[in-house]
């Protein structure tokens, strides 16, 4: 009962016009930046922060993550269409959607797609409003030694499902958590891996990295491509799925939907992946294996199902426990700081209107992300008929404006255009962006609460494994790296992601 007063407190507050407008704001802008390649959600989010100190704190937070969710919609539009992923969780939606558009299927692709997302997005924001107060009653009992923990076995969670070589994930991994040390050690005030640069004093800025990496490196990697221009030519048509496709995408989107409401809880999880993951898990399971790579319907439907309910299963953490399972969730933090808000468990007490607000707005965003999505296709279709020479331009200037924006210095620009090149290096070797930036944002506060829990225990290193939750976490993650690390499964697991064709 108590959990139907809640549900009710938030409608109240979702459906008042002010928050509808910011909630129909937030999925339009989200869609259209999750359509535009190079320019996501992070940069996005980024880029309007300053707008939200004016606005009240729910209609800020509302318009925010419906850009978030917004985006996990819009990017499989471009990685259907042109085989080009506006959002990193798009990637696997690319390898059979741009297969089936090639065919003529790209209808049936992107109405797979919404539908697919829609309804994963409906049950992952049912799971978050059922979970999410046990969760952060148990929450209040996490200390240093707990959140440590809880960051290892993220961080262990995206080494045992990120796509690709095993060495080359823990590399990823190690390099974010080095670049997430450059700066001034706050215990002792000593700068650390400045090389006496001044603008590196304060610590890289993730969402430098993050537009660097994602944005200006997915920009100079599809520059190659000129073959992925072409699907233009076509017309969109067979928007409405036939009983027979239904039939084949339920029980993939299903799997992808649970599969991604667990993964998106993780720090580490959320959208890329549980799409990632549930791709491989359909390939495993399917009985038209040999079709993956090659325009399976269900290719599009798990993934998209599984990234949309990781996207909405992430606030589970954030909101529940304060640390963010994804550049998103950290500026979204930083968007609660901003209104005077104290992001942790207490937040469900002391701000139950805001809380519920956010959930019950997920539901009422998902609603317009479909109304706005199908019929709006060929919208989307003519913005991306805009002659590539015109459009790359553009999206640098906004990656530029949004990130000289942050402290207005020109340093950060050329940063941003260096791990831009980094990136693009990285993707010619195979290695994956994702665990970076996973490592870069979990690294320091790791350091923190590792040092809080030494002090705490007076040095003892074993409060990590005296405690229960702890003791719980640790040995999960120490599992998993021995389940990843065993031969025989290893080269499945490499063997699953590979792309056929």
């Amino acid at each position: 009962m108590e959990l139907f007063a809640n549900l009710y407190t938030g409608f109240e507050v979702a459906l008042t016009p002010l928050n509808l407008l910011y909630c129909l704001g937030g999925v339009f802008v989200g869609t259209l930046i999750g359509v535009l390649p190079g320019l996501g959600p992070t940069a996005t989010i980024a880029m309007l922060l300053p707008v939200t100190f004016g606005l009240p704190p729910v209609s800020a937070l509302i318009m925010l993550a419906g850009i978030y969710y917004g985006a996990q919609y819009g990017g499989s539009t471009t990685a259907i269409l042109i085989n080009l992923p506006g959002e990193s969780s798009s990637v696997v939606t690319a390898l059979d959607g741009y297969q089936m558009a090639r065919q003529g299927r790209a209808g049936l692709a992107l109405s797979t797609a919404a539908l697919g997302s829609f309804f994963a997005g409906t049950v992952a924001t049912f799971l978050l409003a059922l979970f999410a107060p046990p969760l952060a009653e148990i929450a209040l009992k996490f200390g240093p030694a707990e959140y440590f923990s809880l960051m290892v076995m993220g961080l262990v969670a995206s080494v045992v499902l990120a796509h690709g070589s095993l060495i080359k994930a823990i590399a990823m991994i190690l390099l974010g958590l080095l670049l997430g040390l450059v700066g001034t050690d706050v215990t002792s005030g000593t700068p650390r891996f400045t090389f006496d640069v001044p603008e590196l004093a304060d610590g890289i800025n993730f969402v430098i990295v993050a537009m660097g990496m994602f944005g200006l490196g997915e920009i100079i990697r599809n520059l190659e491509n000129e073959e992925t221009r072409d699907v233009f030519s076509r017309k969109i048509t067979g928007l409405l799925p036939t009983w027979q496709d239904i039939k084949s995408i339920t029980a993939p989107v299903l799997r992808g939907t649970a599969l991604g409401s667990a993964l998106g809880i993780l720090p580490g999880g959320g959208a890329m992946l549980s799409s990632f993951a549930a791709y491989s898990l359909e390939k495993k399971i399917s009985k038209n294996s040999k079709n993956f790579g090659k325009g399976a319907i269900e290719g599009v439907a798990a993934p998209e199902s599984a990234n949309n309910a990781g996207a909405q299963t992430s606030f589970i953490p954030m909101l529940t426990l304060g640390i963010p399972s994804n550049p998103v969730m950290a500026l979204m933090i930083g968007a609660m700081i901003i209104q005077g808000i104290q992001p942790g468990p207490q937040v469900m007490t002391e701000q139950p209107a805001l809380f519920w607000g956010i959930i019950v707005s997920m539901w009422v965003g998902n609603f317009f992300l479909v109304v706005l999505n199908l019929p709006m296709i060929g919208l989307w279709v003519r913005m991306l008929t805009v002659p590539y020479h015109l459009l790359y331009p553009a999206i640098l200037v906004f990656c530029g404006i949004g990130v000289f924006s942050l402290n207005n210095s020109t340093f950060d620009v050329y940063l941003m255009a260096l791990f831009g090149i980094l990136g693009y290096v990285l993707s010619k070797l195979d290695c994956e962006p994702a665990p970076l930036l996973l490592g870069f944002i979990l690294g320091p506060m790791m350091e923190e609460y590792l040092r809080r829990a030494m002090v705490l225990s007076r040095g003892d290193p074993m409060v990590f494994v005296e405690r229960p939750i702890s003791a719980t976490m640790l040995a999960l993650a120490v599992i998993g790296l021995i389940v990843v690390l065993l031969p025989s499964i290893r080269k499945k697991r490499e063997e699953a992601f590979t792309e056929e064709g």
